[in-house]
């Protein structure tokens, strides 16, 4: 008698659903933030408007790098194939091990949690502290408080892994119907921020703040690393490509729309900012969407923003939710994560124990409210593979050159090369500037080689 087969994920994303992939998880909540505090490392809105095109550019040079591997390797798990499949199962372990404890968990705690925030908008009682204890902790003691916005962040998880346990398509339409939203808000702050914002193009002169020339570079670099924040998640299609329709065609197809189309949003979005307000007003807020709406649209301006930032967070953790659940899922179907996280639902298709396992993990973070300093320090690993990835576009043209390649990297071997180099010159500048998180970065990554061995010392005494 013949094992049973495997219940398969469904393949319920078409190019629209797939480009919202790429554009929802992209466009969070980091445009209506980071603007502002890379003024402050650049010191004019000329060098902001520059250091995002840049970043642009960047995401860019990986989209069309990992469109490629995409087409050829249209599984689940994106980069964690990969890896596998350039560098070998530790590499690929390494992969799903950092996103899994940390890296995509505390990325999608850090997203629900600004959700929360802008809804106190509207629910200020959100801030106040609904349990406090002290535990004696030798001569000190531990404070733990639980806020309104730690416990609406762990439901908003809930919530929506719940909704991707449904299926799919269902996800993918929300996905689609909120980044059209999203994008529709955006359009909004542009067209009127540049037309009846009463603003002027003087803040654009001069280029360079003065006597910044010595330490430019450096500062750039710090800055690229915030505006990347901005574009983070051009990856995630790359994670459910094995649930994309015609994959060899669609999924390089929604890499390159979606990240060209958030690289525009992003540059008329900041030419509204900085057309509607002055510099010193951009520098004393974190709340520059708000800010730039209420010059014209007055004190209803604010609520509207709000709203606006709430239906672009829910599109973005929607879809971080979705493509985050399919690495440990990936994992698990090689062999090196526990089998279990490589179930699938028999009646919805999905990876619905992978899916629970994150939002507990995801759950976990928003509750201990440290999810914005565990990104930080995970954001050093992600680049190091998105490098890592990049770079296996050539490991494999050596290794495979008889693998098929219906999209083969446009600009090949310079678009990836550059992608690779420039990737390497960040970690080295955002380690020498920003030492302490960047340690941790790599401490995290390492923990998963012991975990790696401990595993398969485990495999073998099981079987």
């Amino acid at each position: 008698m013949g094992n049973k087969p495997q219940t398969e994920l469904v393949k319920g994303l078409g190019v629209f659903g797939a480009t919202s992939v790429v554009a929802g998880t992209m466009i969070g909540t980091a445009i209506f933030v980071v603007p502002g505090i890379i003024l402050q490392q650049v010191g004019t809105p000329a060098m902001v408007l520059a250091v995002f095109v840049a970043a642009g550019v960047l995401s860019l040079f990986g989209a069309l790098s990992y469109a490629e591997l995409g087409a050829a390797m249209p599984a689940a798990g994106g980069e964690f194939v990969y890896m596998r499949q350039a560098y070998g199962p530790l590499f690929g372990f390494l992969y799903g091990w950092t996103q899994f404890i940390i890296a995509k968990t505390a990325s999608i705690a850090a997203i629900a949690t600004g959700f929360v925030i802008y809804l106190s908008y509207f629910f200020p009682r959100l801030h106040e502290t609904v349990w406090a204890a002290s535990l004696p902790l030798g001569r000190h003691n531990l404070d733990l408080r639980l806020t309104g916005l730690q416990i609406g962040a762990t439901l908003m998880v809930l919530l929506l892994s719940g909704l991707n346990v449904l299926g799919v398509r269902r996800s993918g339409a929300v996905q689609t119907l909120f980044t059209a939203s999203k994008l529709l808000v955006l359009a909004i702050l542009i067209v009127l921020g540049l037309t009846y914002g009463h603003g002027s193009w003087q803040g654009f002169r001069p280029f360079f703040a003065a006597g910044s020339h010595a330490g430019l570079l450096t500062a750039f670099g710090v800055a690229t690393v915030s505006a990347l924040w901005a574009y983070d998640g051009w990856n995630n299609l790359s994670m459910v490509a094995g649930e994309v329709k015609n994959p060899q065609r669609n999924v390089p197809l929604a890499l390159i729309v979606g990240a060209l189309l958030v690289l525009i949003v992003y540059v008329l979005v900041n030419l509204a900012y900085f057309h509607v307000l002055p510099a010193s007003q951009v520098l004393g807020t974190n709340t520059v969407a708000s800010d730039a709406a209420r010059r014209f649209l007055g004190n209803a301006g604010g609520a509207f923003i709000a709203v606006g930032v709430m239906i672009s967070t829910f599109a973005t953790l929607n879809g971080s939710i979705l493509a985050g659940s399919r690495i440990p899922y990936a994992t698990a179907r090689e062999g090196l994560f526990p089998a279990g996280l490589g179930v699938v639902h028999p009646r919805f298709h999905t990876p619905a124990v992978s899916l629970a396992w994150q939002a507990i993990i995801a759950g976990l973070f928003t509750l201990t409210g440290g999810y914005q300093s565990l990104y930080t320090k995970a954001i050093f690993s992600e680049f190091l593979f998105y490098a890592l990835c990049t770079a296996g576009v050539f490991v494999l043209r050596r290794r495979q050159p008889d693998l098929p390649r219906p999209y083969r990297t446009w600009g090949y071997p310079l678009v990836p090369a550059l992608f690779v180099i420039l990737s390497v010159c960040l970690l080295v500048n955002t380690f020498w500037q920003q030492r302490t998180d960047s340690l941790w970065g790599v401490v995290l990554v390492g923990s998963g080689i012991p975990a790696y061995w401990i595993w398969k010392a485990w495999v073998r005494r099981s079987s």
